[in-house]
């Protein structure tokens, strides 16, 4: 047994195709399929149903996708550390980041990081934060923004960042553009423009709604800040963003105000994955989030 048919093990296991799986390899379907025989003869046992349309795992296969998933991250993590013995000063870092506040908030940190280790390369992903923590979780980031750290897990690592009031945004026209505050149960019958549902705030405004008896008419749910702006300025609803994203608004058909009491936040954390081994890269990063914090 070796690490390359444990790897093409967990890659069909992950797509349940050899075709699939040859494809995100770049290798032959049939060395994948030869290595994947090999394996079964050596372990004694079947890892998959082969019989049906739809490829299947055994039982056996499922106990050895579990500790083949342990293994691989073991390797991982080996080669990052022999990496960093390597060559302290060059690396790569993955950082999930949600579209809606990455640039309001992480601009400045990226910037002074890139100064620090110019030769350490940055890959930034732009998703929802339901999807970022489940690319920490699963190793395919390193790093990820995420919003509301109740959603962190015992899987998780994090670090508050900064906690940001939700402010209501309307037309200059709109019948509630003069009031100083505004309670969150007058929202009841307008039409909000929402983030998408792999936002958390997506959850956190629908259950504050709740809590004020009513569910939110939802016209359109994007993950872009400048098309809800845009819309609301279209007349086409209301929207709820952070406080700090609103007072850089710059359009003078959107007012913002804000609630009478705050009760939604826009609450940004870092993450990573426990009991992982974070290369020279990733500790500095962490390292100068934590000085940038304090500043």
């Amino acid at each position: 047994m070796d690490i390359r048919q444990i790897e093409y093990f967990a890659e069909v296991a992950k797509h349940l195709s050899f075709t699939k799986a040859a494809s995100t390899l770049h290798v032959s379907q049939p060395s994948i399929s030869k290595a994947i025989q090999n394996l079964e003869a050596e372990l004694g046992v079947p890892l998959f149903y082969r019989s049906s349309k739809q490829l299947e795992l055994t039982d056996a296969g499922q106990a050895v996708l579990v500790n083949a998933k342990q293994v691989l991250e073991a390797f991982k993590n080996l080669r990052s550390e022999l990496t960093d013995l390597m060559d302290l000063k060059k690396g790569q870092i993955r950082i999930g980041i949600p579209p809606i506040v990455g640039a309001e908030f992480f601009t400045k940190l990226v910037s002074q990081y890139k100064e620090q280790y110019p030769y350490i390369e940055i890959i930034l992903s732009e998703v929802g934060t339901k999807k970022i923590r489940e690319g920490v979780e699963a190793g395919e980031l390193d790093i990820g923004l995420i919003c509301n750290l109740c959603i962190a897990t015992n899987q998780l690592e994090t670090i508050s960042i900064l906690k940001d009031p939700l402010m209501l945004i309307v037309h200059l026209d709109h019948p509630l553009a003069t009031r100083p505050f505004i309670k969150l149960s007058e929202l009841k019958k307008e039409t909000f423009v929402m983030y998408r549902k792999d936002f958390t705030l997506y959850d956190r405004i629908v259950e504050e709604c709740a809590k004020n008896g009513f569910v939110p008419n939802i016209a359109c749910e994007t993950s872009q800040k400048d098309l809800i702006i845009e819309m609301v300025a279209a007349k086409l609803g209301i929207a709820l963003l952070p406080k700090k994203i609103c007072e850089k608004i710059k359009d003078d058909t959107i007012v913002a105000i804000p609630f009478d009491e705050e009760h939604i936040f826009l609450e940004l954390g870092m993450a990573w994955k426990k009991n992982k081994y974070l290369s020279y890269a990733v500790r500095e990063f962490i390292a100068l989030t934590h000085d940038f914090i304090s500043d």
